[in-house]
């Protein structure tokens, strides 16, 4: 059920952005806010990679689009920014994801992170719903400024 709650918010999500140009996908469209659909979809990407990789496989985490200083991020500058590499890698990132969920023996299953912190395959997946429906709601209002579409 956990998965199935999380495809659904990804799906939102795809559905935000769906049938807009690369320069509406980068559109800062809620100023003062730099977030953009395209942004959006970059950052999920890193924390899908994040939480799946990195703290459930406990695999070495760089993110697709660090910042200048270590620990800062770049996922929301994207005046210059590929929407289909941010799409691509995204889309990788939750099939990834989705197995590595398909593959834990159980919702207990444990990853670690952060100096040993364990979380659970069942605490990350109600996090990552958490995550995609804040940031859901923030392309629900960027997608109703740069068209006016709603709902869905």
């Amino acid at each position: 059920m956990l998965a199935a709650f999380l495809q659904f918010q990804r799906d939102t999500l795809a559905l935000k952005c769906a049938d807009l140009t690369p320069d509406q996908l980068r559109e800062r469209a809620v100023p003062p806010s730099p977030l953009s659909l395209l942004g959006l979809v970059r950052h999920l990407a890193d924390v899908e990679r994040g939480w799946f990789r990195s703290v459930l496989l406990g695999e070495a985490d760089e993110p697709y689009w660090p910042g200048a200083t270590p620990g800062e991020y770049a996922d929301f500058d994207v005046e210059d920014a590929d929407p289909d590499e941010a799409f691509r890698l995204w889309r990788e990132e939750c099939a990834r994801s989705r197995a590595a969920v398909a593959a834990a023996g159980s919702l207990e299953t444990a990853g670690g992170h952060d100096g040993g912190t364990f979380y659970s395959l069942r605490h990350i997946l109600t996090h990552m719903i958490e995550e995609y429906a804040r940031h859901n709601g923030h392309a629900d209002l960027l997608r109703e400024r740069i068209d006016g579409r709603t709902g869905e």
